[in-house]
């Protein structure tokens, strides 16, 4: 709806230049919200405020000739009206709110879908979180994240690949491994002492512990150089068997699993170098490589390799990143955590060094996570020894509660994940309340049955006129949500924000929860209970769909 009336705003106002009622100037952006308050419409646009300080006249006479032009353009408006400073007011019709009921019956599961993606490429890029350690909860943060986000593109019509970014280069998988050497020979009753740079978790432990089951005391003899290759081999593709089971349980599968060390061994890292050197963006000092990303708004420049000649992180950031936009993507979507933050200025910096376009990159932040317990901080994890792991959350709480809570917030806002309310069955809880939404409608469409109706005979006979009876406020309000939620889908995928989902299911399922409460579906009254049911399944469609871009279930009895 949002870009039907965006539609006719845009041919109005080339009307109105056309007569000389607006000058010849830029173009103006038109916002079209829902008005919180009754009676201010259904759609309201603050066109002729942004329109004004351009024209150097009134908003409200502004608003006016607009308004003039608008009358008897679409039948789906029933009235226009200008409120306060110059607010144009929309008032569709409800033939338009009824015909909405008709469009989600006939599409049900494709319900919400738009194409303005156009079929363009997108990746996204998320979790790729370090092999040395089980998954945190920051981690689920943006496994839930990215995958709701890809989800979410893909119903809005772009083609999304997820790719997890293994880094298995560095001094890191040679400490991981050595530190599971040690707790081996730790394990036949040696004293070792731990450097403190050391990974201590006690899956450390484990692993070592699977390594003398399977191995005995084979690597009790000769020197740690000549072993340590096996120990970080084992160590790092046993941790990443973990990683991919636990995202597996989480919903969350990858398209592509990207070794950093691919990027080595096809030379992409010396390439990606020689490219910016012929660009003439490498240059070098004091014995070390730079990037001269303060070119392109860094606020520094940035070393590749060190004078030992060893490469940054950086320098594989810059291969894989070219990697990705040499794949054809039209857009590339990053998502770290809070700790990167300052790594967006110099990513983007280097992609337009290499002559990408920056605004094809975007990079999502997400904020920690902190879990509470009776109001009060969880303790650190026994197994990891530093943190709780996302395992540990889900094997409490349930995947559902764990993907719903984790995609209750802004990504770039800090998380209250509350593992007592998680497991709550109560409509304190915020996804029981809304799975207990779906659950109630499929009970109410089973009561149906029972009373000898056939609900899918019933539902496909009733026509729009029929639907006229629903005209209780609560009824018109219902309808009007099911109907904003096309263009919810479209704007959270425009600002990338899936966590605007929750608040609409949470909002959807409140007023589903009080009609049930306040009215009866089922009733002697054959045509009220015929669109009713109508309402009812629209609302399990709704709420089925939207569910799903979050990776929840959708249960049909609690």
């Amino acid at each position: 709806m949002k870009a039907i009336l965006t539609g006719l705003l845009t041919e109005v106002i080339a009307e109105a230049r056309k007569q000389g009622k607006l000058k010849q100037g830029k173009s103006v952006q038109i916002i079209l919200e829902v008005p919180k308050r009754e009676g201010q419409g259904d759609f309201a646009t603050t066109l002729a405020l942004s329109l004004s300080k351009e024209e150097g006249r009134p908003p409200r006479e502004i608003a006016s000739d607009l308004v003039a032009l608008l009358q008897g353009r679409s039948p789906l408006i029933e009235k226009i009206e200008i409120a306060g400073p110059g607010y144009i007011n929309f008032f569709l019709s409800k033939n338009h709110w009824y015909q909405s009921l008709l469009d989600i019956r006939e599409k049900k599961g494709r319900y919400g879908q738009t194409s303005i993606g156009g079929g363009k490429k997108v990746q996204i890029e998320f979790v790729s979180a370090n092999p040395t350690g089980p998954l945190h909860v920051a981690h689920g943060r943006a496994a839930a994240l990215g995958d709701a986000l890809a989800l979410l593109l893909q119903a809005v019509g772009y083609q999304v690949d997820r790719e997890y970014y293994i880094n298995d280069v560095g001094n890191q998988m040679t400490l991981l491994g050595r530190s599971t050497y040690l707790r081996y020979r730790e394990l036949f009753g040696e004293k070792v002492t731990l450097p403190d740079e050391s990974y201590r978790g006690s899956y450390v432990i484990e692993i070592a512990e699977e390594i003398k089951k399977s191995a005995g005391d084979r690597y009790l003899t000769g020197s740690e150089e000549e072993h340590l290759p096996f120990f970080v081999r084992t160590s790092y593709q046993t941790i990443l068997g973990w990683i991919r089971r636990d995202l597996d349980q989480f919903g969350v599968r990858f398209d592509r699993w990207f070794p950093e060390e691919d990027l080595y061994r096809n030379k992409e890292v010396d390439a990606s170098l020689e490219f910016l050197k012929s660009a003439g963006v490498l240059y070098e000092q004091d014995g070390a490589l730079w990037v001269a990303t303060t070119r392109f708004g860094d606020d520094k420049d940035r070393v590749v390799m060190r004078s030992n000649r060893q490469m940054t992180y950086f320098a594989s950031d810059i291969a894989y990143h070219r990697n990705k936009f040499e794949r054809g993507y039209d857009r590339l979507i990053d998502i770290w955590g809070a700790d990167h933050h300052g790594y967006i200025a110099r990513v983007k910096a280097v992609a337009a060094a290499m002559g990408y376009s920056p605004d094809r990159l975007d990079i999502l932040i997400h904020q920690l996570v902190n879990l509470l317990r009776e109001g009060k901080p969880v303790a650190m994890s026994k197994r990891s020894g530093e943190f709780v792991t996302l395992r540990e959350v889900m094997d409490e709480v349930g995947v559902d509660a764990t993907r719903f809570f984790f995609l209750m917030r802004r990504s770039d806002t800090s998380l209250d994940f509350d593992l007592d309310l998680a497991k709550k069955a109560s409509t304190e809880n915020p996804v029981y309340y809304v799975q207990y939404a779906h659950a109630r409608v499929c009970s109410i469409l089973r009561v149906a049955t029972e009373r000898g109706l056939n609900v899918e005979t019933e539902i496909q006979n009733v026509k729009l006129a029929d639907l006229t009876v629903l005209d209780l406020p609560e009824e018109q309000a219902l309808i009007k949500q099911l109907s904003n939620y096309p263009d919810l889908l479209q704007s959270a995928a425009e600002v990338l924000e899936p966590h605007r989902l929750t608040f609409y299911l949470q909002e959807l399922a409140g007023m589903l929860h009080r009609y049930y409460f306040d009215h009866r579906v089922v009733t002697e009254d054959l045509p009220r209970t015929r669109a009713r049911l109508v309402l009812m399944a629209a609302v399990q469609i709704v709420l089925r769909n939207a569910l799903a871009i979050l990776g929840v279930r959708a249960p049909e009895r609690m």
